[in-house]
């Protein structure tokens, strides 16, 4: 069976029916070594404006199903001045439809498979437009969000408490800052000096951000270190929210650990995040990404945000990225239908149980997933 299910608003289509056909990829600057970064920066400058048409493909298959087996993929579910989610269609051996979230507005397909059925399978493939981002900060003319609106992305969440030490944390972090910009950016570059990537972190983390502040272990993956710079900033009164998504295509900038391998995209889960500046919007964030280049992009163990590989990323992340990434959702607290299981903190992985309990999401290869993209370009 396969079904198609579309979540474009009639804009994003006539656009994609415009652009589909001329959009194109952005040139690639070619990576430099490391002794050439020595004498000279890197170029990382992601520019809006050209949008980006891609095909992602998941496809589960349960390899031991033990009784009744359930599945459950995250949907593009953004809409936004920089994503357009179009059409996803489905193709399985089960019962399967599209649900949602009912607090965020996250879309999941769930799948069921009764107890006899021997090969359980699923394949979901996303068609989503993208495009980079970059903060103009000469320009402050975006209309305000209702209070209402912005309300829920300053509250606490399981993982993301406000209060506490992460209220302590964030006060001492602001100090000195008399406008929004200025507490973000204090936050930010607090978590880049403060911080650091952790690779052995399984998966994108946990994100349990008062554990790592009480523990003062503050190393971890991109759902430790922008869940705790979003908590930060929830804590100071700035709205701000992750959004949880998949690296599609390699860096056009040269940067491996800011890209994706097309063909093979488990294990290339990242989320970002956005904060809310009155005058400018939601504005994109990314300090993760930050301390991913500084741990991993080269063989050294890079600690100065001002070394040359790291300058045009730290730079450019408070305000933009770019836009080789998909996104999923903002949800946390995810409530899966029809799960045995515990609460998701965030749905950014495939998830399945069987009636010997939830399958290990990280492990991709026993859990038998495999997650790939397609840029479209004519």
């Amino acid at each position: 069976m396969t079904t198609v299910f579309s979540n474009a608003p009639d804009g994003a289509r006539r656009r994609f029916l415009k652009s589909a056909a001329a959009a194109s990829a952005v040139a690639a600057v070619p990576s430099l070594t490391l002794a050439q970064t020595a004498d000279a920066e890197r170029q990382f400058a992601p520019q809006a404006g050209t949008w980006r048409t891609f095909d992602v493909t998941t496809r589960i298959d349960i390899a031991a199903p033990q009784g009744a087996t359930r599945v459950w993929l995250p949907v593009p579910s953004v809409n936004s001045g920089w994503q357009q989610s179009l059409d996803s269609s489905f193709t399985s051996n089960g019962t399967a439809s599209i649900v949602a979230d009912g607090r965020y507005g996250a879309r999941i397909l769930y799948a069921e498979f009764a107890a006899d059925v021997a090969k359980p399978f699923v394949e979901l493939t996303s068609r989503i437009q993208t495009q980079n981002r970059s903060q103009d900060w000469a320009k402050k003319n975006v209309p305000a969000e209702s209070a209402q609106a912005l309300a829920q992305w300053t509250q606490g969440t399981h993982l993301i408490p406000v209060d506490g030490i992460v209220r302590d944390t964030a006060k001492k972090a602001v100090e000195g800052a008399r406008t929004d910009v200025e507490k973000a950016q204090k936050l930010f570059d607090w978590i880049v000096q403060n911080t650091f990537r952790e690779p052995k972190v399984r998966g994108c983390g946990e994100g349990d951000i008062a554990a790592m502040l009480e523990t003062g272990n503050l190393g971890g993956k991109c759902a430790d270190l922008n869940g705790l710079f979003v908590g930060l900033c929830r804590a100071v009164g700035l709205p701000a929210r992750d959004v949880y998504g998949l690296r599609i295509a390699p860096s056009a900038f040269g940067y491996k650990e800011l890209g994706g391998i097309p063909a093979k995209l488990q294990g290339a889960q990242h989320c970002r995040a956005e904060v809310y500046l009155a005058g400018y919007g939601w504005v994109a964030m990314d300090p993760a990404d930050v301390a991913k280049v500084m741990r991993q992009e080269t063989a050294q163990w890079i600690k100065d945000p001002k070394n040359p590989v790291v300058a045009p990323v730290n730079k450019v992340l408070f305000g933009g990225w770019e836009g080789n990434w998909m996104a999923f959702n903002n949800a946390h607290d995810v409530v899966l239908p029809k799960s045995s299981g515990a609460a998701l903190g965030f749905l950014m992985y495939p998830q399945a149980e069987t009636a010997a309990g939830r399958l290990d999401p990280y492990a991709p290869d026993t859990f038998k997933y495999q997650i790939s993209s397609k840029e479209i370009t004519a």
